[in-house]
């Protein structure tokens, strides 16, 4: 089954669409997307179709920057009922902490992760959507709307100190720096944006904490509905975990709470193994990645988890079936392209 995101993802973009010339009813009947999902915020779509549809978008208009366009008018409301839960905190942190706990509920694709080092914080975002189609438009969408929902919602609290892509830079970069108003760093080893530990800890505002109770009680009854297979909590661990050089299926397993027999066991009644789930997320992740030229390899070596160029380059020829001069030169046996999963 596809991974969905409810459809509050394309918010405004009738408005965004048209605004660069495009027909937006025209798009979304293209893409065999529900007209609903343009008036319901609540309609379940396709996170891989809504991806294909972001990066159609910006490549019929000619604006690189379309996934922006369509956060700037973004607010926290935007999630739904979790949007009560998080703005209600008393710190960022508590308010990043709700996000990344309850981020499944607004999408199955949209894997947060936050972490802490030498007095930063990062908070990263990772995209599952568990086929390699192009997600540049996604990624800067989703670091958009989370940077201007706290924007909104923090005001002067909100200090992020850099905003990470792991993409290559645009040609021009005034509008990310208008966007963001702080430092744009560009191939990156993940996607997210980096505060001072001080700055999340900051009070504000005081809460509801009646409300806060309330929500978060029907927020749990909706998590208590979840039946995460166990393929699918290993693969969000594998996502997360990769670029670290860390991840294992011991490592995952410690991550989940289990050990690695009841992760084997359980995935091997699913028909899968951790080795086929690690291959799947590499191969989904170095289609997006392998264009950059801009990143040397042994960095995207490292994105992968690999400890060595070399191990990769091996494992990217009997993966593809070529190496990667080969792909990029455009003499891969049956090598996947960007139009190719535009439809």
């Amino acid at each position: 089954m596809p991974r969905l995101i409810r459809s509050a993802v394309l918010s405004n973009y009738v408005e965004v669409a048209r605004s660069v010339g495009l027909d937006p009813y025209r798009m979304i009947s293209e893409f065999r997307l529900p007209p609903a999902c343009l008036k319901d915020p609540e309609v379940k779509v396709s996170a891989a179709t809504v991806g294909r549809l972001l990066e159609e978008s910006a490549q019929r208009s000619g604006k690189l920057d379309f996934g922006l366009r369509l956060a700037d008018q973004r607010t926290v409301a935007n999630l739904g009922a979790l949007a009560l839960l998080v703005r209600e905190q008393p710190t960022i942190r508590k308010a990043l902490d709700v996000l990344v706990g309850y981020m499944f509920l607004h999408s199955e694709s949209l894997l947060l992760n936050m972490r802490e080092h030498d007095g930063k914080v990062i908070l990263s975002l990772a995209i599952d959507v568990d086929r390699p189609v192009p997600i540049r438009q996604s990624v800067e969408l989703g670091i958009g709307f989370l940077h201007r929902s706290f924007q909104q919602l923090f005001r002067q609290h909100w200090k992020p100190q850099i905003i990470c892509f792991t993409h290559a830079a645009p040609p021009k970069k005034d509008v990310y720096r208008k966007f963001f108003g702080t430092d744009i760093e560009f191939n990156q080893d993940f996607n997210g944006i980096v505060c001072a530990s001080r700055d999340i800890d900051a009070a504000v505002p005081a809460a509801d904490t009646k409300m806060v109770r309330h929500v978060q009680q029907y927020l749990d009854t909706l998590a208590s509905r979840r039946n995460a297979s166990m393929s699918a909590s290993v693969r969000e661990c594998i996502y997360t975990m990769l670029p670290s050089g860390l991840c294992s299926a011991d490592s995952v397993a410690a991550r989940l709470g289990v050990d690695r027999r009841t992760v084997y066991r359980h995935l091997a009644r699913e028909g899968k193994t951790f080795s086929s789930l690690m291959d799947s997320v590499r191969a989904e992740l170095v289609t997006r990645y392998i264009d950059n030229r801009d990143r040397p390899l042994a960095s995207l070596a490292e994105l992968l988890g690999f400890s060595a160029l070399s191990a990769f380059s091996r494992w990217f020829r009997t993966r593809f079936g070529c190496s990667v001069s080969e792909w990029r030169a455009g003499r891969a046996p049956s090598m996947p392209t960007e139009a190719a999963y535009s439809r």
